[in-house]
C-alpha cells in the first residue's frame, strides 16, 4: 500500500488507496471498486453513495502518505482487547 485519502461521513468511512498505478475505492471494509486513476475512484464512490455527500474535490480529503503508514501495526500481529471488569 503506498498512499490513501480518507474521509469520514455520518454513513461511514471512505477510503482511496493507491496500490501501484491503480486505486481502490472502499466504503467501511468493503470495496467498491478498482480505477485507473483517482478521480475515477472519486466519482465511483459518489455515484454509489450520494447520501455521503463525499466532496469532489480531493483537497478536502485527509491524505496519509505511504510514511504514515509504516508506524501501524501489521496485519499479522494480534489484536490486544482489554476485558471490562464486572
Amino acid at each position: 500500500m503506498l498512499a490513501q485519502y480518507v474521509y469520514s461521513a455520518k454513513t461511514g468511512l471512505f477510503r482511496i488507496v493507491q496500490h501501484g498505478r491503480r486505486w481502490r475505492s472502499l466504503c467501511g471494509e468493503q470495496e467498491v471498486g478498482r480505477h485507473e486513476t483517482l478521480e475515477a475512484a472519486i466519482a465511483a464512490l459518489r455515484g454509489n453513495h450520494p447520501q455521503a455527500r463525499l466532496p469532489e474535490d480531493i483537497e478536502s480529503w485527509r491524505h496519509l502518505p505511504a510514511l504514515a503508514l509504516l508506524h501501524s501495526r501489521p496485519a499479522n500481529e494480534p489484536v490486544m482487547r482489554w476485558q471490562v471488569a464486572v
